[in-house]
């Protein structure tokens, strides 16, 4: 018999009565909004939402429509459910009030609506990602603090992958999940429960990393990537190398599949200071629990992501995750070699 996402949720709340019906009331309601994307991307390349019909290559501007679409999308969903005291979406400036009309509710959700959107003009897998805190701040209307809470905090998180299906993935601190939309029916059907990283296997794991960056790395992280792309160890781990730039699909292949996935910080932008990419709050704090859960590890390179505490909204961090041996052994890999470098400078 087919389990649909509702009914898995009910039967969860079973095992803990103490919670209320309204965490799976707002599950729902997410995975309501990304149905209505899903169907905007896979029309997306021929309706209006990336322009005229019969126009040729979508552009960067018709992804950011797409994106803008895939925004209010949620926010419309989500905003009227009495659900929420506060929201946050990324790049927004400021964190986004429930509108007085509407009831609020003990939630706080943080979320990416369209990871990847720049992808969509080649057809690469792109997704939504979420974040679900509880409420810290008194009164209805909740605040910077309600958002700016550690990925240890959270009470869910989950993505959704547009692709040839598309697949919701999640974790309540109980497990991770994977249900599937069944086209036939329009509902989320469970089709990989208990997900967990594969056990290591010397030559097949997968190494995904942006080797475009590399002359702006700093000097470890070139040492770490030689290493590894270039074994000279008769024993060592020979990895698999994909990368799509769309962070949501290389994570869900590597925890199908096994293996790491690396986004360092880099002197792109000003060859004097290091900047880091991904956005702690909606990237790497969800998809971290999710690993963790799915005994895995997400790490800056030398903290835990679960463990950094948010100072603002925009924070960006490093991001090591995967595999929680292969995790451990760039962690290691960093220390030991930081012994023969006393500075990171750009080579």
């Amino acid at each position: 018999m087919l389990v649909t996402l509702s009914r898995h949720i009910i039967d969860q709340q079973r095992k803990f009565p103490q919670t209320s019906g309204k965490f799976i009331e707002l599950l729902l309601q997410i995975a309501m909004a990304a149905k209505m994307v899903a169907y905007e991307v896979r029309k997306a390349s021929i309706l209006d939402v990336l322009g005229a019909l019969g126009k040729a290559t979508p552009t960067l501007e018709d992804s950011q429509k797409l994106d803008t679409f895939a925004r209010q999308t949620f926010v419309k969903a989500l905003e009227p459910s009495g659900l929420l005291c506060v929201m946050w979406y990324e790049e927004a400036e400021n964190v986004i009030h429930i509108s007085p009309q509407f009831p609020t509710g003990p939630y706080v959700l943080n979320f990416d609506p369209l990871d990847g959107a720049s992808n969509i003009d080649v057809n690469v897998s792109v997704g939504s990602i979420f974040s679900i805190h509880r409420q810290l701040s008194k009164g209805e209307k909740g605040n910077d603090k309600d958002c700016l809470q550690p990925g240890r905090k959270q009470v869910c998180a989950g993505y959704i992958i547009y692709s040839t299906s598309t697949m919701l993935v999640y974790t309540a601190g109980s497990g991770v999940y994977g249900f599937t939309l069944h086209p036939g029916i329009g509902e989320f059907i469970l089709t990989h429960p208990e997900m967990k990283f594969p056990q290591v296997k010397k030559n097949r794991n997968i190494f995904s990393v942006n080797v475009g960056n590399y002359p702006y790395w700093e000097a470890l992280t070139k040492r770490y990537v030689d290493a590894v792309m270039h074994p000279t160890a008769k024993n060592q781990k020979i990895y698999k190398y994909r990368y799509t730039g769309s962070l949501v699909a290389d994570f869900h292949r590597n925890l199908l599949q096994g293996g790491l996935f690396l986004y360092p910080a880099d002197y792109k932008k000003d060859p004097k200071k290091l900047d880091a990419k991904l956005h702690l709050l909606v990237e790497a704090s969800p998809l971290a629990l999710i690993a963790e859960q799915a005994g895995g590890k997400a790490s800056t390179g030398s903290e835990n992501i679960l463990d950094v505490q948010p100072v603002s909204l925009n924070q960006r961090t490093p991001l090591v995750i995967g595999s929680k041996e292969d995790v451990e052994h760039y962690e290691n890999f960093i220390r030991e070699n930081a012994r023969t470098l006393f500075s990171f400078p750009k080579e």
